[in-house]
């Protein structure tokens, strides 16, 4: 704490924002001044209700069967992570925000923290000497303005006064469009710390695309978090909206968030997916195997939500499949062409939706039980991956069901974590259900 008191006096910060991410991966804590905030972390007295990791995505809470623990809901202690304080951007008064991890009053993890979840996996890889090394390819658009949630989302206006219609891949001109946007971006980005790489423009109409530069899979996972905020806060700054949903609209390409993961030996940090002649090692084909083993089982970890499996549909730049295959962009596991030192499998099925701890869970631990069990993979897909049968589940609702089957998933991430986790969503499916849509509206109201 002596290291962050001195960073909070020395960059002026009035007010600290303490981040907790939900199950949904959504930012929730609290805002307290600066001295109130450092002397309560001193005091141990930086604490929240237990029941922020049973709120659903509609804001209600969600009811967690067989935990007696929730509907008391007793307060978690807010440890901070003194290593992610950065400077917020954007504020009026100097902010900083910095994340903390949640744990009992007798220190003990909060079970169902994603947060902890992630670093619990981490921990798997960490008793074998291994470290894994992620870069998330985080994909999201722009839109006009649109308070009326039944009407379609439109592309925005752009600084030439007209709106994309058209799909425009790593178009130029097109990104020049939203020039001062992008560059505000860049400078929150900056500000907060974040690793961000590149900037282009995706296939969707006003759709673009961040590389963030490898790293720690749980610092890379606030940085998606952050990352998103300021898209939201800069857009409308700017008078737009900026959204990562899944499927944010019918005729355009969905929105990824695509994961390249490597393994490397914590000691000497040799990439453990290529062997000294550079052929694949023997872990990265089982690191793989068990992403098409178990990724169809543990769908709702990377697509969490209904409108998630919209994106998942053929053709659609989105995989239905796991098949693997090097530099196959149909494939749902894309091997990108790289030296053995950069040897890594590029995960193409999480959307831009998920919680990036939990998309990042789903990953490792499957690999890792590919790892543990020794799984080999199918054999490389060269062509259309298209061409074969989905394995991917079609709905939420299958997702779930086949994650409830999945024991040694389960196992690993945990009953509490588990118990939350499906609460939740049932919650939200069960919301979902009991809403008339457009569609229902047009062709059924008068012709049935």
């Amino acid at each position: 704490m002596d290291e962050l008191t001195r960073w909070v006096k020395d960059n002026g910060i009035a007010e600290v924002e303490c981040l907790i991410p939900d199950i949904n991966g959504v930012l929730r804590g609290k805002v307290l001044p600066a001295a109130k905030f450092l002397q309560s972390s001193r005091d141990g007295a930086l604490r929240l209700p237990s029941s922020v990791f049973a709120v659903t995505v509609t804001g209600e809470y969600a009811d967690v069967e067989g935990d007696d623990e929730a509907f008391s809901d007793p307060d978690m202690v807010l440890r901070p992570d003194v290593a992610t304080a950065r400077i917020a951007p954007g504020m009026k008064t100097p902010t900083a925000f910095v994340f903390a991890d949640a744990d009992h009053p007798d220190g003990r993890p909060w079970a169902s923290s994603p947060r902890h979840v992630l670093g619990s996996v981490l921990a798997l890889y960490r008793a074998k000497g291994w470290r894994p090394v992620v870069a998330p390819e985080l994909e999201f658009y722009l839109t006009a303005l649109n308070p009326d949630p039944d009407l379609p989302l439109t592309s925005p206006t752009g600084r030439s006064g007209r709106a994309e219609t058209s799909p425009q891949p790593y178009g130029l001109e097109a990104i020049t469009e939203y020039e001062d946007l992008i560059d505000d971006i860049y400078e929150y980005s900056e500000i907060a710390g974040l690793d961000v790489d590149t900037l282009i423009h995706e296939s969707g109409a006003a759709q673009l695309e961040v590389n963030f530069i490898h790293g720690d899979a749980i610092t890379l996972a606030d940085q998606v978090l952050v990352f998103k905020r300021i898209v939201r806060q800069v857009a409308l700054n700017h008078g737009v909206y900026g959204t990562f949903m899944a499927k944010p609209m019918e005729h355009q390409p969905g929105s990824a968030m695509h994961l390249h993961i490597s393994v490397v030996d914590e000691t000497t940090g040799a990439n453990l997916f290529a062997q000294a002649s550079g052929e694949d090692s023997a872990m990265f084909r089982q690191f793989i195997g068990g992403l098409q083993t178990y990724l169809p089982r543990v769908a709702p970890l990377f697509a969490p939500n209904v409108n998630s499996f919209r994106r998942m549909r053929p053709s659609h730049s989105a995989p239905v499949n796991v098949q693997w295959g090097r530099d196959n962009r149909s494939c749902g596991l894309r091997v990108p062409l790289s030296d053995p030192e950069n040897r890594r499998i590029e995960n193409r099925l999480p959307g831009a939706d998920a919680n990036p701890y939990l998309a990042m869970s789903a990953a490792l631990v499957s690999g890792f039980l590919g790892i543990q069990e020794g799984i080999e993979p199918a054999a490389a897909e060269g062509g259309n991956a298209y061409r074969h049968a989905r394995t991917l589940p079609k709905t939420l609702e299958e997702a779930m069901e086949r994650f409830s089957a999945c024991t040694p998933v389960r196992a690993l991430l945990g009953e509490p974590f588990f118990r939350s986790f499906a609460a939740i969503k049932e919650a939200e499916l069960e919301a979902y259900r009991g809403v008339i849509s457009s569609w229902e509206r047009d062709h059924l109201l008068l012709k049935v």
